[in-house]
Formats: structure tokens, C-alpha cells, sequence
């Protein structure tokens, strides 16, 4: 397995970049914006290919460099269900997992530092975000903290795993790069309390300043989605009752780009072809199956909330498939409009 633990001193962040083999699909934990230039030198390096970046939450100290990686890669961004980011290519629950070749990271709903706090595992290790730190916890007494749901998180969920479990947090301000499940238990001073009203109490005395750039970061951060208004001002964009009209009197190749996990959670549109986005680069190609269909009737493109069929549309297009079109919103706006019928389990 590939590794990396990257740093970011001006808001002590820790990204982390993790593939299963050289020439393989690769992923990011929290990346900074700052840092991107990096991270595409390092993907490169390494012989990787990015595919998904992932903020544990939404971040106040520093802009996400989700958006910028989206755009210059084509990587889909992936955050809890709970954001409040305006669109994210793929949102989790707590027990769903994240896949890339080779890899799959089990997801844990974490709130208390914020209300969409997530950790991720990894066999032997879990990225914590800023739930659990080295010998501290992520502050609660803002975007919707609370420090009884961090209590409940971090004492029936995280404490929960094997002692060995190696920690790997968003943040360090003291250089520490890694602890166990084991050494936060024994040695996290906040941790060393017997009722959670204690813990409450502990967390409520902190008096911390606001981080530096919070007034830029969150709302930045909020507004990570990709942009489908200019998608739609080509005529690239279907919304739901145009797509289930259309449907009704035309012969459309309707793709639907989500992985397997996310369909069978959620349904799908009555008699859509399964490509998922990590495989369009080769549907696309010259004897692909999207190639050899798009030639024959238009193509609609849907996702979950519209960034990836966006992006496929102009891949489609580039590939001369000048038809190509997407449903704005994904499969979400298509559950919320209304007289569309019932989607297909």
C-alpha cells in the first residue's frame, strides 16, 4: 500500500494520500488549497491516479482544496451526508464505505466538533478529522459543535476500536504525527473523565479564540460544488420533469455514473445504463459502450447531485458526442420533483 502523511504548517492540517499499488487509483484525506501543486506532483511521482478526495468536515481553519483538485483532475469529492457544502459529488452515511481499487475506507458518523464530522478506517489505522486529536479533542463551541455528540463519538465509537488502532488526525500542533486507540485512552487528558456531564463541563471552559481564517474558510468551503449554471447556459442540462418528459417520447441512452453502492442504497431511474464515473474514460474511448451508443441517440448523464454528470457531459462532448446532456441536480432533484413515479429498487 502507498502512504503519505503531508503537512501544512500555516494551519497544522495533515492530508493524507493512500493507493494500494503503483499505477493504481488513488485517494486524499483533507487537502489544503495551498497545497494542490503538491499533491499533483506527488500523484505523479508515485504513479497514481486521484480519483476521490475526501474533507472529514467542513473545515474552518483553511480552504479545502477539494474544488481545485475536482477541476484539474476530474476526482470525485466525497463528504458526509450532514455538509452543508453546497454540492459534493458523492455524500456518505455512517457505515457506508468509500472504494477505490483496492481499497475501501469504513465511514463513521463522528459529530460534536461540527454536525458533519466524519472518521475513516483503514484495516489497521482511522483518520479521525478533528473528533480525536494527540492528546486532545476538536473544539465544540461552533458550526453546530457539541461536546455530548463528541463524547458519545469519540467513547462508543472510536474508543471502541482495537487498542492498536493507529490514530491519524486532521490536525497536531505540537509536531506529533500518529498515536493508537490505546495511548488516547490512557494518556488524552481530555479523555481521562468518568461521566460525559464532566466532559461537557471540561469542553465548555476552554475559552479558545475563533481559528484566523474562519470568516473566509467557511463560507469559501461551503461554496466547494462545481458550478452546474454554466453547464446549463450551453444547453447541456436537462432538469427532472424535462428528462421524465422526454423520457416518455424519445429514444435516450440515460447513464447512470454512481457506483454500486450508492444505486442500491438509493434507487435509480427506470431503465438506466450502469457506467460509473471512475469507468467513463473507457466507455468514451473509440469502441467504448457509450462511444459506439451515444452515436445512435443522445446521452443523458445523472449522478447523485449532478457534479460528475456535468463533468461527463463535457468528457462526452470532447469525445464528439455533441448530444450529450445531464439532469441537473442528479438523482436527488429527480426524488424531490414531483408526478415523476416512483424510483427502481
Amino acid at each position: 500500500m502507498i502512504f503519505r502523511q503531508l503537512f501544512e504548517p500555516v494551519s497544522s492540517t495533515y492530508s493524507y494520500i493512500l493507493a494500494s499499488r503503483k499505477g493504481g487509483e488513488a485517494l486524499i484525506i483533507d487537502p489544503v488549497l495551498e497545497k494542490v501543486d503538491r499533491y499533483l506532483q506527488l500523484f505523479d511521482e508515485l504513479d497514481v491516479k486521484l480519483v476521490k478526495a475526501i474533507d472529514t468536515h467542513l473545515h474552518a481553519d483553511h480552504i479545502t482544496g477539494l474544488g481545485a483538485l475536482r477541476d484539474r483532475t476530474l476526482c470525485v469529492t466525497v463528504m458526509g451526508e450532514q455538509t452543508q457544502a453546497d454540492v459534493v459529488s458523492m455524500r456518505v452515511s455512517d457505515g457506508d464505505t468509500v472504494d477505490i481499487e483496492g481499497l475501501q475506507l469504513g465511514v463513521i458518523y463522528t459529530p460534536g466538533h461540527t454536525d458533519d464530522s466524519y472518521s475513516f478506517t483503514l484495516h489497521d489505522r482511522v483518520f479521525t478529522g478533528d473528533t480525536l486529536l494527540i492528546r486532545g479533542t476538536g473544539r465544540t463551541d461552533f458550526q453546530n459543535g457539541d461536546a455530548r455528540a463528541q463524547y458519545d463519538s469519540i467513547f462508543n465509537r472510536l474508543l471502541k476500536l482495537p487498542d492498536d488502532t493507529l490514530v491519524y488526525p486532521a490536525h497536531d500542533y505540537k509536531g506529533e504525527t500518529v498515536s493508537t486507540i490505546a495511548e488516547e485512552r490512557a494518556f488524552n487528558p481530555r479523555l481521562q473523565v468518568t461521566t460525559v456531564d464532566e466532559y461537557v463541563d471540561l469542553m465548555s471552559k476552554l475559552n479558545l479564540p475563533d481559528p484566523k481564517m474562519m470568516d473566509v474558510a467557511v463560507p469559501t468551503n461551503v461554496r466547494v460544488g462545481l458550478s452546474q449554471d454554466e453547464v446549463a447556459k450551453r444547453g447541456w442540462a436537462l432538469k427532472a420533469p424535462e428528462l421524465a418528459s422526454q423520457l416518455k417520447k424519445t429514444d435516450i441512452a440515460l447513464v447512470d455514473l454512481r457506483e454500486d453502492r450508492e444505486r442500491n442504497k438509493s434507487g435509480e431511474i427506470p431503465g438506466s445504463l450502469h457506467v460509473s464515473y471512475n469507468g467513463l474514460a473507457d466507455a468514451l474511448k473509440p469502441g467504448g459502450v457509450l462511444r459506439e451508443l451515444g452515436s445512435t441517440k443522445p446521452l443523458v448523464f445523472y449522478c447523485a447531485f449532478g457534479e460528475r454528470s456535468a463533468m461527463a457531459v463535457q468528457r462526452a462532448r470532447d469525445a464528439g458526442l455533441a448530444s450529450a446532456r445531464h439532469l441537473e441536480g442528479g438523482f436527488s432533484a429527480w426524488q424531490k420533483a414531483k408526478d415523476l413515479g416512483p424510483a427502481a429498487k
